[in-house]
């Protein structure tokens, strides 16, 4: 694990404008800079990055968060690995905690396999270049697949020559640790002392990690393949496992993200081909079925999956064979089949890449919908195969569990028992029967926390998303804040973060004036309050909390809270002093005038609350109680005349 140390060492170092400026030509607008968004398409730009406060954020997509967020977000990276980025970025040395032997020894091996990789990469690029064979027959079969010199490089594309031990000689000779090379797969150790090429003769397809480390090789015949296999992959080892593994995904990660969806091919050839295209939001599967881990890695992308498969019977068969899964992940899968016995490698060079987009975006055929058609096919007047079709149906329905999918199960089930001719009662009693099973198997493995969510046999209750267990999200564009006070209890954190810890006269700073002013008030909104609450421990606790402090707070809620508050997708002309109605009260050039100006502002609101709360109390209030209220009216039209004196005229609605 990386030290605390180095973290704070790092976290000291940032500089938001240089490390979002490695990713997005960034323009000065004021205090802050302005560029288009790289996490959605846009012409006029709405990402906006303040160096001061360390922040960025998109007011057309709503991304938001620090530098560590925004390697976390642009490169689809984990946090010990944006840390890792960042040090590297930094030229900061990482030093790690203590660990044992054994992880010593795991991390030994890694880095070395890492290596050894490395270099068979730029052997087999060099044997594709330099060779002759290379040249005569792998680079030329290349050409004629119509892959060009540029896409060759940018996959890293290699040759591994015909001679039996070529590579094991420079492995050897370079003094590469022997026990690790058979865990590489590039070569085999034969009669206990000779080593063999295992890819001779063959295309070499580099495999990529996240962070485009090489893990493994994809070797491929030229060519018809006769006895051979046709691909050979690495065997499994501590880098590579096939499962988790989606060839391509380093290349489309950022395309996958700005078109919001993945597609889903076969094979390595449909990917290059597709990428030189111009279609890069492009991974494979590499030929077998799909797995969970995989779908996970394509959710971290998008929710939103089109499987492009051949449109043979084994390729229907594979897009069916995950479908169950992806509806588990909460994935929207689509599906389109090739015609003509084309795959997608062939088709997008005979028809070309705006064709192809053309085709995909016209024939993509719903998931579910697609599955029961096939199915409705094979089972024609069978009343036996009906029966079992219906169960497979619903099975597969079952696993669209997740909250904010509940109204399209219920399309599903509307849609479904229509195409099938069955009572729709009957197949909302079939789908619960199924999610109790499967509940019920999950409980006896010791998982007591899953929804129990059914499909209503009925017009569906007047339900929350907290009632499905899911985080609550709200249709304004900031996302947490929902009533029209909001923007007086935001002002007052805003003036919290921004100058808490300056002095207020000799005795005091401005966070103590604050805490003494709100004595006996409290937030309407329960987040803004929670935020409130944690800045006031925190400076209790000796703490100078400040904007940059919160950007990196462990809650997710609490940062992008901040980030909400503090930045706005306009700067204020330095003429501005006054606070219209309707507008937020950003930094003002005099820190004092502002945090008095917002302590009134919010009391003039709390008092307005509270006159409204008395008039309705005395509208329906006995008459003995009536003489009572006046006089708190009184008393609450006296506080409010004051504060309103300090103004001049001031409307509150």
């Amino acid at each position: 694990m990386i030290t605390p140390q180095t973290i704070e060492e790092i976290k000291g170092r940032i500089k938001i404008d240089e490390v979002v400026g490695e990713f997005v030509k960034l323009k000065r607008r004021g205090a802050n800079l302005m560029g288009n968004c790289p996490f959605h398409h846009e012409k006029t730009p709405s990402f906006t990055v303040s160096p001061a406060k360390e922040l960025y954020k998109c007011f057309g997509c709503g991304k938001s968060g620090n530098a560590i967020t925004f390697v976390m977000e642009h490169e689809k990276l984990a946090y010990p690995d944006a840390l890792r980025w960042l040090a590297n970025f930094y030229k900061i040395e990482i030093q790690e905690t203590q660990i044992s032997d054994a992880q010593k020894q795991q991390i030994a091996t890694t880095d070395s396999l890492f290596i050894i990789n490395s270099f068979a990469q730029k052997f087999f690029s060099d044997r594709l270049h330099n060779h002759p064979d290379g040249q005569a027959i792998a680079l030329s079969y290349l050409h004629q697949r119509g892959f060009n010199d540029a896409t060759i490089s940018k996959f890293q594309l290699g040759y591994n020559p015909t001679l039996r031990n070529e590579l094991a000689n420079q492995l050897i000779a370079n003094q590469f640790n022997k026990d690790l090379l058979p865990r590489t797969g590039l070569v085999v150790l034969r009669n206990e002392n000779e080593w063999v090429d295992n890819y001779r003769g063959r295309i070499i397809f580099p495999i990529h990690n996240h962070s485009g480390k090489i893990i493994g090789f994809g070797a491929r015949v030229i060519g018809k393949a006769d006895k051979a296999p046709k691909y050979i992959n690495t065997p499994e080892n501590e880098l590579y496992v096939k499962s988790k593994v989606l060839y391509g995904s380093y290349f489309a990660r950022q395309a996958i993200d700005k078109a919001d969806e993945c597609l889903l091919v076969e094979g390595y050839t449909d990917v290059i081909s597709l990428s030189q295209a111009g279609v890069e939001n492009v991974v494979a599967s590499g030929g077998t079925s799909l797995t969970t881990d995989q779908l996970r890695l394509i959710k971290k992308y998008t929710n939103h999956l089109t499987i492009i498969y051949d449109g043979d019977s084994a390729g229907v068969k594979a897009a069916l064979r995950g479908l169950d899964m992806a509806l588990e992940e909460g994935l929207d899968v689509k599906l389109v089949l090739i015609p003509d016995n084309e795959d997608p490698d062939s088709y997008v060079n005979k028809v070309g890449a705006d064709a192809f987009r053309t085709f995909i975006n016209r024939n993509k055929k719903d998931f579910i919908l697609f599955k029961l058609e096939i199915l409705l096919k094979e089972t024609g007047n069978d009343i036996g195969k009906k029966n079992e079709l219906v169960n497979q149906i619903a099975e597969s329905l079952s696993r669209i569990n997740k909250a904010e999918d509940f109204t399209k199960q219920q399309a599903y089930i509307k849609q479904c028992a229509a195409l099938l001719k069955i009572d729709e009662g009957g197949l909302i009693t079939l789908v619960n029967k199924y999610k109790r099973d499967k509940l019920t198997k999950e409980e006896k493995k010791g998982n007591q926390h899953l929804s129990n969510t059914f499909v209503s046999d009925g017009p569906p209750p007047m339900a929350t998303p907290e009632d499905f267990g899911e985080p609550v999200e709200h249709s304004d564009t900031e996302g947490l804040l929902t009533n029209q006070d909001d923007k007086y209890e935001k002002n007052i954190l805003r003036i919290l973060l921004e100058y808490g810890i300056n002095p207020w006269g000799e005795q005091l700073t401005i966070a103590e004036f604050v805490f003494a002013e709100l004595e006996g008030f409290h937030f309407d909104n329960p987040q803004l309050e929670q935020l409130l609450v944690t800045y006031k421990q925190a400076y209790q606790a000796g703490e100078q909390p400040t904007t940059k402090t919160f950007l990196y707070h462990e809650d997710d809620a609490i940062r992008q809270l901040v980030i909400n508050i503090t930045l706005f997708p306009y700067e204020l002309s330095q003429r501005w002093n006054t606070l219209e109605e309707g507008k937020t009260n950003v930094i003002k050039d005099t820190s004092i005038e502002d945090v008095s100006q917002s302590i009134n502002y919010y009391k003039l609101r709390k008092l307005k609350k509270m006159l409204d709360d008395n008039q309705k109390e005395m509208e329906n209030a006995p008459m003995e109680e009536q003489l009572t209220l006046i006089r708190i009216h009184k008393e609450l039209k006296d506080m409010e005349r004051a504060l309103t004196a300090v103004f001049g005229t001031v409307i509150l609605k």
